[in-house]
């Protein structure tokens, strides 16, 4: 199994190793591509609007297109970020901003509507929960149906102070959710992720566009007639 790792830090705290745990459990190590953030990708998007008529007008493109080659190679990918305030870190937020051309509002990849993924959090008091939210909503509208995500609150500033019993019971866990991930072979699209992409297509239909751009993209791939970004 081919995993593309994204990490929403650059050191290696507890959601790091939650991450690895859970790819190691999966892949062997010659199958996991990992990026780190803020090392890979150190940009905040500057609202240009320049993807929505190119993407590859984005100033930081070169960045993001390694990121996404690597994505689309992959059978599963893990994102894991620390809870910052509530929420995803701000490297991680960063990234899904610079991606947001990927929503089905816009120019969906075909590519993602055939991807797992598995979103990890981790928090010293509470929050993991809202830190995954703000991650699946991206991947929802990019078109992944099967999203899995898992937070634990470690009470703990790093992974080598979580508690022995409490790594324990994540180690637990991700076992268990790597067997559930093992017994699907093939990503399903969900019936949200259906409705979903059919509102978007009204939209398109209806030349609701930001660009013409976006609704041409959708005539060439036939999605505004028969074709569905889910049959392969």
């Amino acid at each position: 199994m081919n995993i593309t790792m994204i990490h929403g830090q650059n050191h290696k705290g507890s959601s790091y190793h939650m991450g690895r745990m859970m790819a190691q459990k999966l892949a062997g190590e010659e199958e996991i591509t990992e990026f780190f953030l803020l090392r890979d990708l150190n940009h905040f998007c500057t609202g240009c609007y320049r993807c929505i008529e190119d993407e590859t007008a984005c100033p930081f493109y070169a960045e993001k297109k390694l990121i996404l080659e690597a994505m689309e190679q992959s059978d599963l990918l893990i994102f894991t970020t620390p809870t910052y305030c509530m929420a995803p870190s701000a490297s991680m937020k960063a990234l899904l901003d610079l991606l947001f051309d990927c929503w089905m509002v816009h120019r969906p990849k075909a590519w993602m509507f055939q991807k797992r993924a598995v979103v990890l959090s981790t928090a010293a008091g509470g929050g993991s929960g809202a830190a995954i939210k703000g991650v699946r909503q991206s991947l929802r509208y990019w078109g992944v149906s099967d999203i899995k995500g898992y937070g634990a609150n470690l009470q703990a500033m790093n992974w080598e102070m979580v508690k022995e019993q409490n790594k324990q019971k994540v180690e637990r866990d991700l076992t268990r959710l790597a067997k559930r991930i093992k017994r699907k072979n093939f990503p399903k699209t969900g019936i949200k992720t259906r409705a979903l992409f059919f509102v978007m297509r009204g939209m398109h239909a209806a030349g609701w566009d930001s660009s013409p751009v976006e609704k041409r993209y959708w005539q060439e791939r036939g999605w505004l007639g028969k074709d569905r970004p889910w049959r392969w």
